[in-house]
């Protein structure tokens, strides 16, 4: 494996790549299988891709993008024919946005030799598919948008069990403090974080998309501390 893949649940996994910390979930059903965004580079999916064959027999048949960040897309090239889940303003990014894309990714220390490669294979998705119910084989999952909150447009992902799992994007963030930038709306993120809650429930499982695995008490924890930095 090229990577440590922790079980969630029956076909659920998620890893945290060495670069940026960065999350990618894993659903499988009976016929394919779902990313949870797609890291940074070729590498990076490379090995992904590698691992989802040793995980499960099936092909890896759509990939939910959760936000615009280099970190969480500039992967997906790799995976020739998944249907890629996203919203309008990713779509934007990957077109008219990636010399921003690229800078950004420098920015925080990525390869530029690996972001230009990641550009040049990455195609602009053809339609936009930003929320709905995903039919894996066996099981569905749910693509939301819950609100506003780290970006305008974040998605997450829930898949039905017991207990839920939800893979939250940057919504929620473990390994350090959530993200507040230009593109974030601290006035609504609280209130987002209360979807999210409620797409989990008391025992969900809550996936961040940096950092270890929480549980909804921590979710709640940070929406206290978003609430209070948005009152100061």
């Amino acid at each position: 494996m090229n990577y440590d893949w922790k079980q969630l649940g029956r076909g659920v996994w998620r890893t945290r790549l060495p670069f940026l910390d960065v999350t990618v979930g894993l659903v499988a059903g009976t016929e394919r299988c779902l990313l949870v965004d797609s890291g940074t580079t070729l590498a990076e999916a490379r090995g992904i891709a590698a691992d989802v064959s040793a995980l499960t027999p099936h092909r890896v048949g759509h990939i939910v993008l959760t936000h615009n960040h280099f970190d969480h897309i500039l992967g997906a090239s790799w995976f020739r024919g998944a249907e890629i889940w996203c919203a309008p303003e990713v779509v934007t990014s990957l077109s008219a946005g990636r010399d921003e894309l690229r800078a950004d990714a420098i920015r925080h220390g990525a390869d530029p030799g690996d972001v230009d490669r990641a550009l040049a294979a990455i195609a602009v998705p053809d339609r936009q598919i930003c929320y709905g119910d995903i039919d894996l084989g066996g099981r569905t999952v749910s693509v939301r948008h819950p609100g506003r909150g780290h970006t305008s447009h974040d998605l997450i992902v829930v898949v039905p069990g017991d207990p839920a799992v939800v893979f939250c994007g940057d919504l929620v963030e473990e390994s350090g403090d959530p993200v507040i930038d230009a593109d974030s709306d601290l006035a609504a993120w609280p209130a987002t974080l209360q979807e999210v809650l409620a797409a989990g429930g008391d025992d969900g499982v809550f996936v961040p998309g940096h950092g270890a695995v929480v549980g909804a008490e921590f979710v709640r924890r940070q929406q206290r501390r978003l609430a209070a930095h948005r009152g100061s």
